[in-house]
């Protein structure tokens, strides 16, 4: 069962597959622009989600990582 932080988070980037998310941009779409905490909370947010989604969550099929930018969804590949 996904908390409601890591549903929005889910919801926001399989949106919009294959768009790079900064973590500010997915701070301010799942926790508000009022938040007041560290962008890193978004990785903690995203480790969790991918423990419950991906089959490895070394690699992973679904949320990826754009390093130095932020995350991405990609879909199922053909």
């Amino acid at each position: 069962m996904l908390t409601p932080n890591e549903f929005d988070l889910l919801y926001e980037l399989a949106s919009s597959p294959g768009r790079v998310f900064t973590r500010d941009q997915l701070i301010e779409a799942v926790m508000g622009i009022d938040f007041d905490g560290f962008d890193r909370t978004i990785d903690v947010h995203i480790k969790n989600l991918r423990k419950k989604i991906e089959v490895d969550t070394k690699n992973p099929r679904y949320i990826k990582t754009v390093t130095g930018i932020g995350y991405k969804f990609e879909g199922e590949q053909a």
